[in-house]
């Protein structure tokens, strides 16, 4: 589960706000765009498919990698010898 710094970069990513605590009522919009409270709540759940897509994504190129090196005949412990794992 997203914790309230992650939330925070994920919807402003540039910044712009100071937040005391940890709650919506804690947050003070300086230099950026305001947010309402429910964008705020739904951003934790919008972060967390955002970074389960993300790890997904890198799943899925190392997948596709190592089929690569399979087609190849290689494997893992053949980069590592030639000194490139």
């Amino acid at each position: 589960m997203a914790d309230n710094a992650q939330v925070l970069a994920f919807i402003r990513p540039n910044g712009g706000y100071v937040q005391v605590g940890d709650t919506y009522e804690g947050i003070t919009f300086i230099d950026c765009e305001p947010f309402s409270k429910e964008e705020y709540e739904a951003a934790f759940v919008a972060y967390d498919v955002w970074k389960k897509a993300e790890e997904e994504k890198v799943i899925a190129k190392k997948e596709a990698a190592l089929a690569k090196l399979e087609a190849l005949g290689l494997d893992v412990d053949d980069l590592k010898a030639l000194g490139l794992g």
